[in-house]
């Protein structure tokens, strides 16, 4: 009887170390800690084309969607669309999304990357803003 007791106590203790384990290297509590950090985080399963893939930088959490299309060559991912919430965008700048969009490209280099609004429309006006002349000084 004592024998059982102590096989099924190893047992419990072995299946609670594993929960722990798995609790620990859990890629949504990493992605959950990063953004509460404000580091960057990347979470995407790239081998289910119909999983969106989250990030995290600065603290904001953004949702890429992934959409596969026929190239010339083979089937591959060759859109993504961006977004967030709105609200959580206070302070960042162009370069955060450029930031965002390379980390993006290195994962997919073939993908055409979109934002979702209102960011489409504030990296279409900053573009417009980086090409058009500089102004004439008298």
């Amino acid at each position: 009887m004592v024998f059982i007791f102590r096989v099924l106590l190893l047992g419990a203790m072995i299946v609670l170390v594993y929960s722990l384990f798995k609790y620990m290297v859990h890629p949504k509590r990493k992605l959950a800690k990063a953004q509460e950090k404000k580091q960057f985080y990347f979470l995407d399963d790239a081998k289910n084309v119909r999983k969106n893939f989250q990030l995290t930088y600065k603290g904001v959490l953004f949702e890429g969607e992934k959409y596969l299309e026929a190239t010339s060559e083979a089937f591959e991912i060759v859109r993504i669309y961006i977004g967030v919430n709105p609200e959580d965008l206070q302070g960042f700048k162009h370069e955060d999304f450029r930031f965002l969009e390379e980390e993006v490209r290195l994962r997919y280099p073939d993908a055409n990357i979109e934002w979702k609004a209102p960011i489409r429309a504030f990296m279409r006006q900053t573009r417009q803003e980086e090409t058009a002349p500089a102004p004439l000084k008298e």
